[in-house]
């Protein structure tokens, strides 16, 4: 019988993004938020198996985001006065992984984005009575490409209960992050302007990641896991205006958010898996969010820092040639911390100030992996 694999034969590539995460107003990519641990599958006598030379796989992650937090505080008048920022958000991941030894892989991943967002603030007004107030912008098209390398620090064929992979990678600035649409100033006025920073299609920052996955066995069916994700930013601002098409005001100039950031983001996650032939049940730990400040280079611009702890179950399916998985993280944390123009604001006036942005409350990861021959 042979050895069931530690992992999910590929954990998950989403999101979450990417775009998405902390989620809604808090700015998380499909790119931005991936984990590529590969697992394998060992034979009685403990061999591993030739790896497949080519590996295509399909993730796609949806979240609506709609319930606004100051801190982790919910501020549920939002939703009670038909106020809130409502963000539908879809990302696919085309993600191909080429296998050059049983150590090293190389990975190119390709997001492709869709995302809707409606709003009264951005158009007529929150506090407009008119019934055609709430109004929605939109965005589609590719996001930032990454390219990425992978090692396991022991061969896998020598160690089958317990590995480190890290990972390395480069983010180019492939979407669109000056993506405009039509804001209503009224029933007949409208404007042209970028849309708002969490449904750009690109952040407008080449960067670069860093990435570690472990896991442990500790029978023939359960294991332990860990993964760790981060994207470097270190451009400070890409010069898009935060007006959305009229003139910033003297306010957003004096603290600095007229003009929106590139932020870093950064996700972790832990937990444990069991498998029983060819269905894998997963239950963990996951963090995902973007800081208030990055880890190279100068930060003000506008961004939503914040981050979202998610319980996160995870179901995976195994054939032959293929991986089918289903991830359904649950937030029950959301924080929307305190951004750099935030402390200028309370520097300056001696008021503290801190901004609000919108979150899910649960995210759903798809996709299916392929063994290409």
């Amino acid at each position: 019988m042979k050895q069931i694999q530690p992992l999910l034969f590929l954990t998950i590539f989403t999101l979450l993004l990417q775009q998405a995460a902390a989620q809604g107003c808090v700015a998380i990519r499909s790119n931005g938020s991936s984990c590529t641990m590969m697992g394998y599958h060992y034979d009685a006598d403990h061999k591993a198996p030739a790896q497949p030379a080519w590996t295509l796989a399909i993730n796609t992650r949806y979240f609506k985001s709609y319930k606004h937090f100051v801190g982790t505080e919910e501020q549920k008048e939002r939703v009670e006065n038909g106020t809130e920022v409502i963000n539908h958000a879809f990302s696919t991941e085309l993600g191909l992984t080429r296998q050059l030894s049983n150590r090293w892989s190389l990975s190119f991943f390709v997001p492709v984005i869709s995302n809707a967002r409606s709003s009264m603030y951005e158009h007529y007004g929150n506090g407009s009575r008119s019934p055609n107030a709430r109004r929605s912008t939109h965005s589609f098209g590719l996001g930032d490409v990454r390219l990425a390398a992978y090692y396991w620090l022991i061969d896998p064929a020598k160690m089958t209960n317990a590995n480190v992979q890290i990972g390395a990678g480069l983010k180019l600035p492939t979407g669109d992050y000056r993506f405009q649409d039509w804001f209503w100033k009224n029933d007949s006025t409208k404007v042209l302007g970028p849309v708002d920073q969490s449904i750009q299609l690109g952040d407008g920052g080449t960067g670069f990641t860093l990435e570690a996955n472990t896991y442990l066995n500790v029978s023939r069916h359960t294991s332990f896991y860990a993964n760790g994700f981060y994207l470097f930013n270190p451009r400070e601002q890409n010069g898009v205006s935060t007006a959305r098409g009229g003139t910033p005001a003297a306010s957003a100039i004096a603290y600095g958010s007229d003009v929106m950031s590139v932020p870093d983001q950064f996700m972790a996650r832990i937990g444990a898996s069991y498998v029983a032939r060819n269905l894998s049940l997963s239950g963990g730990m996951r963090i995902e969010g973007v800081p208030a400040k990055d880890a190279f280079g100068a930060s003000n611009g506008f961004r939503r820092p914040g981050y979202v702890v998610s319980v996160e179950p995870v179901a995976a399916y195994k054939t032959k040639n293929a991986t089918v998985y289903l991830s359904v993280p649950v937030a029950v944390e959301r924080n929307r911390t305190q951004s750099v123009p935030d402390k200028i604001r309370t520097a300056k006036t001696g008021v503290y100030a801190q901004g609000d942005a919108a979150f899910a409350d649960y995210t759903v990861n798809v996709g299916v992996s392929f063994a290409l021959k």
